[in-house]
């Protein structure tokens, strides 16, 4: 199984807490921290198995990237997508686009144990 995650992160420290929570559970991880460079990494790389994406980003929004990029590309369609923000009307908003919200802050646990749990879509 594709064990790959890919995290949308501007605060380096909670990308690199986030990095780790997956790791220690076998993920292979890249990180990206600003908009710009995660809109050229999902049209231009390889489509990740885990998505965990902030919803305020530097250069372009996490909501630009979730509607207008990985919502139109049916690469995405089999990608877990999970939004994290601390606004939580945003994340009740886009509840319906994405496969979890998570609402910060993020326990290492919480994170951990949910992306664990997780299974190859085709096979759900």
């Amino acid at each position: 199984m594709n064990k790959s995650a890919l995290i949308i992160e501007d605060d380096e420290d909670l990308a690199n807490i986030f990095a780790e929570a997956l790791r220690g559970i076998g993920f292979e991880v890249e990180n990206v921290l600003d908009g710009k460079a995660a809109r050229e990494r999902l049209i231009h790389g390889a489509t990740p198995f885990l998505i965990l994406l902030d919803m305020h980003l530097p250069h372009v929004s996490g909501k630009e990237l979730l509607l207008n990029v990985m919502k139109k590309d049916a690469r995405f369609n089999t990608s877990w997508i999970m939004i994290t923000t601390a606004d939580a009307r945003l994340a009740e908003e886009l509840r319906d686009q994405v496969d979890f919200a998570m609402i910060k802050p993020i326990l290492f646990g919480q994170l951990r144990d949910l992306a664990a749990r997780l299974k190859p879509k085709d096979e759900i």
